[in-house]
C-alpha cells in the first residue's frame, strides 16, 4: 500500500513522519513550513482542540479555540457540495495559521486528497507546474486577480477544477466580470473564524451566478433586532452566534449581504452604509488601469457630525482625475452618499493574512479611527 504524503514547498513529507515529527533533524524548514506541519501533526495525532487567532481585519485579533468536530463538520459540507473525492489533487495557497488555510488542510485530510501546499504569495500558480491537474483550490480575491492578469495561461488549470473558493475580502465588480471566463464553478464564501470558515456560498460565474448566499445544509440562520445575521449549528457547537453583519434574509436558507453594522456612517442625520458607497467606487474605477485599492471611512465634521471620505492607495490624483472619479460616482450615489474629501496613501496597512487593515491605515495617516 502506498504511503500517504503531502507536498509542502516542493518537499515531500509522509504522514507517518509528520505524526512522529521524525523528519525534524533531516529536512530544513522555514517558519511557515514548521507552522503548517505542526497543524498537520496535531490533526494526524487526533488532537481535539485547535487554538487559532481571528484575522483582525475588522478589529483586534483575538485567540479562540475550535474543536475538531467543528472543523470536521464544516469540511464535510464543502467536500459534499463540490463532489471532492479521494485522490483528487488540491492546492493549498492560503495562510495555514488562519482559518481559511487551516480548513483547506482539514478538507484534504478528511477527503484523503493529494495536497500540494505552497507559500501564500500573490500569484500561487507561479509555484506549481503548468501541466498539473488541480481539482480544488481556494484563493483571496487579490490572488485570483493576479492569476487572471499575470498568468492567463493558468486559466486552463482553473477550468479543470471541480470548484474554486474565493473569500477573505469582497469581490469587486471588475473581478466578477473577469471570472466569467473561468469554466469551473467559482464561489464567494461567507463565514468567519468562529464558524470554522464558511457557512454559506454565492456563485460568482456562469448562468447560476447570484447576488445572494446559499446557506450550507443543517445550518440555521436568522436575524437579531438590528437586522444582523445569527448562526446556529454544529459548526457553532449548537450555540447561537450573533454576527455584526446586516443582511436581507430572502428565505430560511438564502440571504443577501448588506454590510457590517459598525460600517454605518451617520452624516447629517442620514445613515449611509459604507459597503454601498464602496461598490459605487468600484464601478467608477472599473475602467482605470491599474485601479487603485480604496476604502470608505467616516471623519468628524462640524456641520454633518460625520463626513464620508475616500482613501485611495495611490499617489495624489491631479485635479481633473479627481473630478473624473467624482463624476463617475454621481450616477450611483445620492448627494449625501458622495465622498466629501479624498485622501491618499502610497501603501495601505495589511493584516497577517493580507487583508486590508482600515483602522491601522487611518492611524498611519493620522486620521480619526473610532
Amino acid at each position: 500500500m502506498t504511503e500517504k504524503s503531502l507536498l509542502l514547498n516542493g518537499k515531500k513529507f509522509y504522514y507517518d513522519e509528520i505524526a512522529d515529527y521524525s523528519f525534524r533533524n533531516s529536512i530544513p524548514l522555514n517558519g511557515y513550513e514548521s507552522k503548517t506541519l505542526e497543524f498537520c501533526r496535531s490533526w494526524l495525532n487526533g488532537i481535539q482542540e485547535f487554538p487559532i487567532q481571528t484575522s483582525g481585519s475588522t478589529g483586534v485579533p483575538k485567540p479562540i479555540v475550535l474543536l475538531r468536530q467543528q472543523l470536521e463538520a464544516n469540511a464535510r459540507r464543502t467536500i459534499k457540495l463540490l463532489h471532492l473525492q479521494k485522490g483528487d489533487t488540491m492546492l493549498v495557497c492560503l495562510n495555514t495559521e488562519y482559518i481559511a488555510g487551516m480548513m483547506m488542510l482539514t478538507r484534504g485530510f478528511i477527503a484523503d486528497m493529494e495536497m500540494i501546499i505552497v507559500e501564500p504569495v500573490g500569484n500561487p500558480m507561479t509555484l506549481v507546474e503548468d501541466n498539473l491537474k488541480i481539482d480544488f483550490s481556494s484563493y483571496v480575491p487579490m490572488q485570483l486577480h493576479s492569476i487572471l492578469h499575470e498568468t492567463p495561461e493558468a486559466i486552463a488549470q482553473l477550468n479543470q477544477m471541480r470548484g474554486i473558493l474565493v473569500g477573505g475580502a469582497p469581490v469587486s465588480p471588475a473581478l466578477q466580470r473577469e471570472l466569467q471566463q473561468v469554466q469551473a464553478p467559482v464561489y464567494h464564501t461567507y463565514g468567519m473564524t468562529e464558524t470554522a470558515s464558511h457557512i454559506a456560498l454565492r456563485r460568482l460565474n456562469g448562468p447560476e451566478a447570484a447576488d445572494y448566499y446559499q446557506v450550507l445544509e443543517n445550518i440555521k440562520v436568522g436575524l437579531d433586532k438590528r437586522g444582523c445575521l445569527t448562526i446556529k449549528g454544529d459548526i457553532t457547537n449548537n450555540e447561537l452566534l450573533v454576527t455584526n453583519d446586516i443582511v436581507e434574509l430572502l428565505t430560511p436558507t438564502r440571504f443577501r449581504w448588506i454590510g457590517r453594522a459598525d460600517n454605518t456612517i451617520n452624516t447629517g442625520g442620514v445613515k449611509v452604509q459604507i459597503e454601498k458607497v464602496e461598490l459605487a467606487v468600484a464601478e467608477a474605477l472599473i475602467d482605470w488601469e491599474p485601479a487603485p485599492r480604496f476604502f470608505i471611512a467616516p471623519q468628524p465634521d462640524e456641520l454633518l457630525g460625520e463626513k464620508i471620505v475616500l482613501l485611495l492607495e495611490s499617489q495624489p490624483l491631479v485635479a481633473h482625475k479627481e473630478e473624473e472619479l467624482l463624476t463617475n460616482l454621481r450616477p450611483y450615489l445620492r448627494k449625501f452618499e458622495m465622498p466629501k474629501e479624498l485622501f491618499y496613501a502610497p501603501a495601505f496597512t495589511e493584516t497577517a493574512t493580507g487583508k486590508l487593515s482600515r483602522q491601522r491605515t487611518l492611524q498611519k495617516l493620522g486620521l480619526y479611527t473610532d
